[in-house]
């Protein structure tokens, strides 16, 4: 993490000065970026996000200009769900401060920082309806460049989707061998396998705006008891311009999004027609199972984390990641 003399500088490019800084708390919910919230005298409150220098042996290939990402998710979300307003950034890494993005707090607390029994189990069903016919409105808005990521850390915009996800799950499975990650499988044979399956991917040809990191952490619940919200929607730095059921992975987190009814109701309410799990929908889900669990697996090197972190990480991430596969291997045995 950066350093307060960081932040202060990047709040002294845009003309904060000391003495308008009512309040400035630094945010620990995250493990990439240096986040603080700042209140200034007039009550505005805002958040600043500086990444980590990007130096040889810190960051996974994805990882560069990922604020790139966040700004375009932010830009192209607004309308269609409560998401923090850009108010300032500097996206080049060769600026004197360094990258940033500064933008308004939405209000609301993490989804996950709810003890288990403070959200009633009816109100719980409210807000996975709520956020359903919310990620159907993000989906429904479509990239004009092509597939990818538009920080193009991985290469540019491609054409199809199958380009651009090949790329993405190259890219990672490249950092496995850099890093020499633990993986419960060699990296040779995960990529065979996933580009034999890749050719289901050429059913998506619309790029649809992919938030993909819709665990709790990211949600922001707000208002009172019994009458909450989705307050915000918050980290879009790992969106891509895709396949809208990428984001079902991160949506039920080592789970089966089939089992969300309430979620999908919501979904259906949201677009008019829901989605079907037909096989091709079903093989899509794995694949993508399989390149976020690889990140999860593959980050832990370049991010030092402590050995019993690392050890947890294997344990919940490991046979999620082999289920994935084994699953993605059943679909070309029967040819779905």
């Amino acid at each position: 993490m950066l350093t307060d003399d960081t932040t202060s500088a990047v709040l002294s490019s845009v003309g904060v000065t000391a003495d308008r800084i009512a309040v400035r708390v630094p945010l620990t919910g995250g493990t990439f970026n240096t986040v603080t919230r700042v209140t200034l005298a007039d009550g505005d409150d805002w958040v600043v996000k500086i990444p980590p220098p990007a130096t040889a042996g810190t960051l996974m290939s994805y990882e560069r200009d990922l604020l790139v990402n966040e700004v375009e998710f932010y830009t192209r979300a607004a309308g269609s769900a409560a998401v923090p307003r850009v108010l300032h950034c500097e996206l080049d890494p060769d600026a004197a401060t360094g990258p940033f993005v500064i933008m308004s707090a939405c209000p609301g607390r993490p989804w996950n920082e709810f003890t288990p029994g403070s959200l009633p189990a009816a109100e719980g069903r409210r807000l996975r309806n709520g956020l359903g016919r919310i990620v159907a409105r993000l989906h429904s808005v479509t990239g004009s460049g092509g597939f990818g990521c538009p920080g193009q850390a991985v290469g540019p915009l491609a054409p199809t989707w199958r380009q651009a996800f090949t790329a993405m799950t190259d890219a990672v499975l490249a950092d496995a061998d850099t890093y020499r990650a633990r993986l419960p499988r060699p990296a040779a044979g995960i990529r065979a396998l996933l580009a034999a399956a890749s050719p289901v991917l050429d059913d998506v040809t619309r790029p649809a705006l992919v938030h993909f990191d819709l665990w709790q952490g990211n949600l922001l619940v707000d208002g009172v008891p019994g009458a909450r919200t989705i307050g915000g929607i918050i980290d879009g730095e790992r969106m891509f311009w895709g396949d809208p059921v990428a984001d079902f992975v991160s949506l039920a987190l080592f789970g089966n999004v089939e089992e969300d009814a309430d979620f999908l109701a919501g979904y259906a309410e949201g677009d008019g027609r829901g989605i079907v799990f037909d096989a091709s929908v079903r093989l899509r889900l794995a694949l993508y199972r399989c390149y976020l669990y690889l990140i999860m697996l593959v980050e832990t090197v370049p991010r030092r984390v402590p050995r019993e972190q690392l050890d947890r990480t294997w344990t919940d991430v490991g046979p999620q990641l082999v289920s994935a596969l084994e699953d993605v291997e059943a679909a070309l045995r029967t040819g779905d």
